[in-house]
């Protein structure tokens, strides 16, 4: 009985310190988990080797994966790129089996432990910020290291009555069949896989498999195929994670169990060859340090097969599970609201895309080429994805840390305004009559120019991290249909169509000036009556509205790239 409380009280222990260290270890590290996440996944293969590097900084693979999702869900990630993270994640993960091995099962560290846990906790109550998050770091490492000598002395006891010998064969005996021992590992994988399933932590799982083996308890190669269980283990947090959750959550969750199931099956192929080597090595080599050796190559391997083929393998997961959200809204994923960089990038795409699909329908409209009633559904789907936008931005867990992701969040908010009255005036039927006079052709005619280049712009700003705009896009930037303003010609396509919209809506708003006051005069002279002469006012000053808006949010949603912004007034 002694020996079952002090193995469980220690695994609990175990659980709880590392629960502890990860939420300090994330509160030190603040915004800088996800600055990293962020900008360290350029490609796959950067993208684990980062994912590794940060999950082993914060001794959680959860927090990388959560993180990952959100920046994924937001689109400042493609999906490759997310799950180049998530593989290292698996490998980050691994290096609390190093901790167990190197110290855990080694030294009794319980007197350096307790005031460890003293000074911890006082620095977590009595600090703030990075300080206690220091603090509960400290703390949580001491539990961790206090639960495995607590482990460690109940696995002691267990070893007094459990052997390697009453546990399944895994290695069949000389003259047996092989399928016998193939039977063990496939037993023993199914008992590691229920361990972390009930546990829900491979980490504490495979710290008891390494201290049931240091403790004599458990055969190595025995240890082998629970280890593999347990890595597969690790899924099912993953699967029960994914069920109701968004479609960018559900995608990661089935190419982790992909890969778990994937890494398992070359182990178990790889079994006969690699554990007897490893047998062998326990001569000259700690077993326990040839067991977190092999949990690190397992997940290794794991990765180094899949990432050469990662884009084959996200279009087979993305053909599974198929995006049935609508385009629009596709960004406004819950999992991006617990960052707030992700939040105001899902709203800044939301925007770039709904001012697109307004500006190519009413462009249309006003050009002749889209009847009004083809282009009023898509209109008001747009108007509903920026108030959707809207409340979504409203539920963001908090402020923006820095300066510069301050700056951004109120030119996305600028944009939104600006997009959302847009759409207010775009879906007014009066907007898409076109009346008669030079003034008011001319008129139209540079707000159909202007919908044009703030199509170009959204496009840019709305297209996937890491694309480009297709070359058909980047000759339309580029091309001899312009205004008759002169264009300096070496100035990029964005910056080109931005100073193009700027002077559309410039010229438009002095011509409405103008056509108004020379509107209103014709009635005096009987050219027009009132009701003609203030229909032709009303129908000029609207679209000198959707070209100012247009301009605006257009150049607020490309505020924050200094390589796209012509030098322009910041006009709000």
């Amino acid at each position: 009985m002694s020996t079952a409380i002090s193995i469980l009280g220690g695994v609990g222990l175990f659980l709880l310190g590392m629960t502890v260290m990860t939420d300090g270890l994330k509160a030190m590290a603040g915004s800088a988990l996800r600055t990293v996440l962020g900008k360290a996944a350029a490609t796959p293969l950067r993208g684990a080797f980062w994912g590794a590097i940060a999950t082993l900084i914060v001794q959680s693979s959860s927090a990388t994966t959560m993180t990952t999702i959100g920046l994924v869900s937001a689109g400042l990630l493609t999906f490759p790129q997310g799950l180049g993270l998530v593989f290292g994640a698996n490998i980050g993960t691994t290096g609390t089996g190093w901790l167990v091995a190197l110290i855990g099962v080694r030294v009794s560290l319980t007197a350096a432990a307790l005031p460890m846990i003293f000074v911890g906790a006082l620095v977590k109550l009595l600090g703030s910020g990075r300080v206690a998050g220091a603090g509960a770091a400290l703390a949580g490492f001491a539990l961790v290291l206090f639960g495995l000598t607590t482990l460690q002395q109940g696995m002691g006891g267990l070893a007094e009555r459990l052997n390697p010998a009453d546990l399944p064969t895994v290695l069949a005996a000389p003259g047996a069949a092989w399928w016998s021992g193939m039977l063990g590992v496939l037993a023993l994988v199914l008992v590691g896989l229920v361990m972390t399933a009930v546990m829900q932590s491979s980490t504490a799982s495979i710290a008891l498999t390494l201290s049931a083996h240091y403790a004599g308890a458990v055969g190595l190669d025995q240890a082998c195929a629970l280890i593999i269980g347990q890595n597969i283990g690790t899924a099912t947090s993953s699967a029960m994670a994914a069920i109701g959750a968004s479609a960018t959550a559900k995608r990661l969750a089935v190419a982790y169990i992909l890969f778990k199931l994937i890494a398992a099956m070359i182990a178990l192929v790889l079994f006969p060859i690699v554990t007897p080597l490893l047998v062998r090595a326990s001569n000259t080599i700690d077993g326990v340090t040839l067991l977190a050796g092999y949990h690190t190559a397992y997940n290794v391997i794991g990765v180094a097969v899949l990432l050469p083929i990662i884009n084959s393998f996200t279009r087979f997961v993305e053909r599974l599970l198929p995006d049935r959200n609508l385009a629009l809204t596709r960004c406004l994923d819950p999992s991006a609201l617990t960052i707030p960089i992700a939040t105001e990038e899902a709203v800044r795409r939301t925007a770039a895309r709904a001012l697109g699909v307004v500006c190519q329908s009413l462009g249309g409209v006003l050009a002749g080429t889209l009847p009004p009633d083809k282009a009023a559904p898509s209109m008001q789907e747009a108007a509903g994805a920026l108030s959707q936008a809207q409340e979504f931005m409203s539920e963001v867990s908090g402020p923006p840390e820095s300066p510069a992701e301050q700056r951004r969040l109120t030119a996305t908010m600028h944009a939104l305004d600006h997009a959302a009255r847009l759409a207010e005036v775009a879906t007014e039927t009066d907007a898409w009559t076109v009346h008669d006079g030079a003034e008011a052709v001319r008129a139209t005619q540079l707000c159909a120019d202007a919908l044009k280049c703030a199509a170009e712009i959204a496009a840019h700003v709305a297209a996937a991290p890491g694309s480009r705009l297709s070359d058909d896009v980047q000759r339309k930037a580029s091309s001899s249909e312009r205004l008759d303003a002169p264009i300096v010609g070496s100035t990029p396509p964005i910056q080109e169509a931005l100073l193009r919209l700027e002077q559309c809506a410039k010229d438009l708003n002095s011509l409405q000036k103008d056509h108004r006051v020379a509107t209103l005069g014709a009635i005096a002279s009987g050219s027009m009556t009132a009701s003609e002469a203030m229909a032709s006012v009303d129908a000029v000053r609207r679209m000198d509205a959707i070209a100012h808006h247009t301009w605006r949010s257009a150049a607020q949603l490309v505020e924050d790239h200094p390589e796209w912004l012509p030098a322009i007034a910041p006009v709000r």
